[in-house]
C-alpha cells in the first residue's frame, strides 16, 4: 500500500499540478497579460490536445518502454513544463509549454496506473484499495495548489503568476525525486493488445455520454475561480472552495464503490455526470461561499469517478485482452472533448461578455451526457470479462 501512496503523488502532479492548477492562476494570468477569454480557454484545450496525444503515446509505448520508465520520464518533464511557464509571457511559448505538460502529463497518470493495479495482481479487495488510493492523488494536487495560491496573489497581486508556476515546477521536481527514489521496477507489462475487433456499437451510449463529459467538466475546472473572482470572492473562499473540491476528490472512492460495482448499464456513469451537472450549476445560482463550497463537493465527488466508472463497464463486459482498446478508445473521447470544451466556453462568453453563458452551456452539456448514458445497457452476450475483471 506504501507503494500505492508513492505512485499518488504522480496523479498530484500530473493532474493538480499541471491540469486543474491553471483554473487558480488564469484571472491573474488573464488581468496581467490582458487575455480575452477565448485566449484563456484556448490554452486549456492545447492542454488537452497534448493529454490526447500523451494518451496515445502511452498506449502504443507502454509495454515496450516500461511502466516506471514512462512514470518517472513523466514526471521530470511535467515538472520542467511547469517552471518554465514561469520564465515566458508570450502566448505561443506559453501554449506550448502546456501542451507539454498536457503530453507527459498524460503519460503519468496512464503509466502511474497501469503500475497501480498490478500491485496486488492475485487479490483484487486490495487492489481496488491500491487503485482508490492512487486516484486520490489528483485530489491531493487540487488541495495544495487551493489553499496558498490564492494568498499569494492577495498578496503579491497578478504580477505573481510566475511565481505560482515556479512554486509549483520546484514541487513537482522535489516529488519527481521521491518517486524516483521509492517506486519500484515495473510490474510488468500492461495487456497485449488485442487483434479481436472492439464492437464500439455496443457501448455508443456511454462513449458518447463520456465525450460529453470531456466537453463539460473542465469549463468548470477552467473557469469557476475566475467566476468567483467577478463576483467579489476573496482569496479566503477561493481556498475553501477549492480546498474543498480536492477534499471531495480524495474521500470519493469510497462514496462510490458499490454503485460501480453493483449498478447494471450506464447508470452508475450517469449518477457521477448527473451529479457534476449539479454541482456546476450551483455558482450560476449564487457564489455565496455556502453554495460554492456545496458545488465544489458535488463536483469533487464525482470528478475522478467518472473515468472510473467507464474503466469499471470495460472490465465488467469485455475480455481482457480487449480492456487495453476500451480504456483508449474512451480516453480518446474524452480527451476530443476536453479540447473542444475550454474553446466553445470562452468564445461563448466573449460574446456574451460574461462568463455565465459559458458555465451555463458546461451545465447543459453535462446534463445531456448523462441523459445519453442512461440509454447504455448491458451487452446480450454476457459478462465476458467477468473472470479476468475479478482479478483486476
Amino acid at each position: 500500500m506504501w507503494a500505492a501512496v508513492w505512485l499518488s503523488l504522480g496523479p498530484a502532479v500530473s493532474n493538480g499540478f499541471a491540469r486543474f492548477a491553471y483554473a487558480l492562476i488564469l484571472p491573474a494570468m488573464r488581468a496581467d497579460l490582458d487575455w480575452s477569454y477565448t485566449q484563456a480557454g484556448s490554452m486549456n484545450s492545447v492542454n488537452a490536445l497534448g493529454y490526447l496525444a500523451g494518451s496515445l503515446v502511452a498506449f502504443y509505448t507502454i509495454a515496450a518502454v516500461g511502466a516506471r520508465r514512462l512514470f518517472i520520464g513523466g514526471m521530470y518533464v511535467t515538472a520542467a513544463a511547469l517552471a518554465l511557464s514561469a520564465l515566458v509571457t508570450g502566448f505561443d511559448a506559453l501554449a506550448v509549454l502546456r501542451f507539454a505538460a498536457g503530453v507527459s502529463g498524460a503519460i503519468v497518470f496512464i503509466a502511474g496506473g497501469a503500475l497501480a493495479a498490478a500491485l496486488f495482481p492475485d487479490e483484487p479487495r486490495r487492489a481496488a484499495a491500491a487503485i482508490g488510493i492512487y486516484f486520490a492523488g489528483g485530489g491531493i494536487g487540487i488541495v495544495l495548489p487551493g489553499i496558498t495560491l490564492p494568498w499569494l496573489f492577495a498578496y503579491a497581486g497578478s504580477q505573481a503568476w510566475p511565481t505560482a508556476w515556479l512554486a509549483m515546477g520546484a514541487a513537482a521536481l522535489l516529488i519527481s525525486i521521491v518517486c524516483t527514489l521509492l517506486v519500484g521496477p515495473a510490474a510488468g507489462a500492461s495487456a497485449p493488445i488485442a487483434r479481436a475487433p472492439l464492437r464500439v456499437r455496443a457501448f455508443a451510449p456511454i462513449l458518447t455520454g463520456y465525450f460529453l463529459f470531456g466537453v463539460g467538466y473542465i469549463a468548470y475546472m477552467t473557469f469557476i475561480i475566475a467566476w468567483m473572482r467577478d463576483h467579489g470572492s476573496g482569496p479566503g473562499a477561493v481556498a475553501a472552495t477549492w480546498g474543498a473540491l480536492g477534499l471531495a476528490s480524495v474521500l470519493s472512492q469510497r462514496v462510490w464503490r458499490h454503485p460501480l460495482a453493483a449498478w447494471r448499464g450506464g447508470r452508475a456513469t450517469a449518477a457521477t455526470i448527473l451529479t457534476l451537472t449539479a454541482g456546476a450549476t450551483l455558482p450560476l445560482l449564487s457564489t455565496a461561499l455556502p453554495v460554492m463550497i456545496a458545488s465544489a463537493i458535488l463536483f469533487g465527488g464525482a470528478l475522478f469517478i467518472v473515468p472510473a466508472s467507464v474503466t469499471a463497464y470495460s472490465k465488467k463486459w469485455l475480455p481482457v485482452e480487449l480492456w487495453g482498446k476500451a480504456v483508449a478508445g474512451f480516453t480518446i473521447a474524452f480527451s476530443a472533448g476536453q479540447i473542444l470544451g475550454p474553446v466553445l466556453t470562452g468564445a461563448l462568453s466573449d460574446a456574451t461578455g460574461s462568463l455565465f453563458s459559458g458555465l451555463m452551456l458546461s451545465a447543459g452539456v453535462l446534463l445531456i451526457g448523462a441523459i445519453t448514458t442512461l440509454w447504455q445497457v448491458d451487452p446480450a452476450h454476457g459478462p465476458a470479462g467477468a473472470a479476468g475483471a475479478g482479478r483486476g
